[in-house]
């Protein structure tokens, strides 16, 4: 864990450090397919996953000179969060606790000043270790503990939508955030390691939706329901009865193959 810190390393090699002064700059699709490396706007950075910058100023050789330039205190908590950065602007989750809602942070990656803050309002309090958020166009899209997504005015932080996607008081939760494929926000649903007495028809579920809306698109079982592919090794067990396939690490995409 960061023990409630995030930090910002620079690199001093004789020039001036300089701002980021021009205006926030949509994210469009082709931007994600194939991320600028100044920035860093997936969990892993690009789609597939690499986890790579291919930025060279900071060397082997040169390493040892890095210096702390700033440090920003998060709520305490478990932490397993990775930052978004676009246009000189970093995006981070704010940790979930028994005392904090959390959130997430815009902070000015030159000096940590806080831009702004969104807290996520709700009476629970899970402790679930929110792994990352996505950005696409103008928003910020964060999952929350209790189930819902939630796209963020990347500029203000002022909430756009605020979709409830599953009922958490059957236990349904997020333990990941969205990632952005082909225009969707696409996101895992986690929290089904119990039986599903209620009779909902999806036990746990991946769900694509409206970036502008949040409406959802579709749905499928990561649980092979009766009837379906897979259904049948199951053997004659209800549904109601087959849990787990919990979704709680983010996913990848394959533009290539228009899969996720």
């Amino acid at each position: 864990g960061l023990g409630g810190v995030i930090a910002a390393s620079v690199l001093f090699a004789g020039g001036n450090l300089v701002g980021q002064t021009k205006e926030f700059t949509p994210v469009t699709q082709a931007m994600l397919d194939n991320p600028s490396p100044n920035d860093w706007l997936h969990w892993r950075r690009t789609q597939d996953a690499w986890g790579y910058s291919p930025l060279k100023q900071i060397k082997k050789q040169n390493v040892n000179q890095l210096q702390l330039l700033w440090s920003a205190g998060l709520s305490a908590g478990s932490y397993e969060a990775v930052p978004l950065v676009h246009d000189g602007v970093i995006y981070v989750i704010n940790p979930l606790s028994a005392t904090s809602g959390g959130g997430v942070l815009a902070l000015n990656a030159i000096n940590g000043n806080v831009l702004w803050e969104y807290q996520w309002k709700s009476s629970t309090k899970s402790g679930s270790n929110l792994r990352n958020i996505a950005i696409y166009g103008d928003k910020i899209f964060f999952a929350s503990p209790d189930a819902h997504l939630i796209a963020l005015n990347a500029k203000s932080g002022e909430v756009v939508w605020d979709q409830v996607v599953a009922d958490s008081k059957l236990g349904f939760r997020y333990s990941s955030g969205p990632i952005v494929a082909k225009g969707k926000v696409i996101a895992g649903m986690a929290g089904c390691d119990h039986y599903n007495y209620k009779g909902v028809e999806y036990p746990c579920f991946i769900s694509a939706h409206d970036p502008a809306t949040g409406k959802e698109l579709w749905r499928t079982s990561t649980i092979a329901r009766p009837g379906e592919p897979g259904g049948d090794t199951w053997g004659d067990l209800p549904l109601e009865f087959r849990s787990g396939g919990d979704a709680w690490i983010p996913g990848k995409s394959e533009p290539k193959n228009d899969t996720i």
